[in-house]
């Protein structure tokens, strides 16, 4: 059986992020753009004309390093092979891969007669040039620096809330294990790291809006409350918030710490 179960092209944000998730279906994302991919529980660096092939119920994210457009398509086939291949790969000189996906897109858009049965034979033709094309290759080079994957995450989503063990997770480590490595790869503990961006981008926000309340600044740097933020802050930089501000308006501000 071969069959389209979906077809999108879009354009992803610089940093944009698309957590975790799987299908019941195979799904290719052909990239125009770079960025980095976990399939399962390897990680790659994809760039332009390479695409990621997903078996189903594979787990899997995305992050984007610049904006970009991305062609994906969700199918269904009972191609014997095709559910070991797993992986990016980097389309040939033809961009046959590529071609291929297009004329699906056209396909989809013009909406002729019988355009759905048209567009499963498609998905059909997909699955052996898929087989052909890298039924004898190996995935593209992994990356091996999980630990920078997992910090680029930290560096787009520090806002948010975050958990330890999660980070752990999408490193694939153990909790105790991705602390100690996070620590030994960036001098503080994954936390910790989080709390200083916290910190610098609510520095920024009071030198911005001189005029935003506290308590809004440190909701928006993602602190529990303002009460978490003031006590660390004043730790970090030896004053409080409002004496920070104080000094910056009056142009008497001293070095601080808390930079990363």
């Amino acid at each position: 059986m071969n069959k389209l179960d979906f077809l999108f092209f879009s354009k992803r944000r610089e940093h944009h992020y698309i957590p975790p998730h799987f299908h019941e279906c195979y799904e290719l994302v052909y990239y125009y753009g770079s960025g980095e991919t976990r399939i399962g529980k390897e990680f790659y660096s994809f760039r332009e004309h390479t695409f990621a092939l997903v078996t189903p119920f594979v787990e899997h994210d995305e992050l984007h390093a610049a904006e970009s457009d991305v062609l994906f398509v969700g199918f269904f086939s009972d191609r014997e092979g095709l559910a070991n291949l797993s992986g990016l790969y980097e389309d040939d000189e033809k961009r046959s891969i590529e071609t291929i996906l297009l004329r699906m897109k056209d396909e989809f858009m013009q909406q002729r007669e019988d355009f759905s049965d048209m567009l499963n034979l498609m998905a059909g033709g997909l699955a052996i040039h898929l087989l052909r094309h890298i039924g004898t290759k190996k995935p593209l080079k992994q990356q091996t620096d999980r630990m920078q994957y997992v910090l680029n995450y930290m560096d787009e989503h520090f806002r948010q809330k975050i958990s330890i063990p999660a980070l752990a997770d999408l490193a694939g480590y153990s909790y105790g294990r991705f602390r100690h490595l996070f620590k030994e790869k960036y001098g503080v503990a994954p936390l910790q790291y989080l709390y200083i961006k916290r910190l610098n981008y609510a520095k920024s926000s009071l030198l911005l809006h001189p005029d935003k309340l506290v308590s809004e600044i440190a909701l928006d740097a993602g602190f529990v409350n303002d009460a978490q933020f003031c006590s660390m802050f004043k730790r970090e930089n030896g004053m409080s918030p409002k004496r920070y501000r104080q000094l910056v308006k009056s142009g008497n501000l001293p070095e601080t710490k808390g930079n990363l």
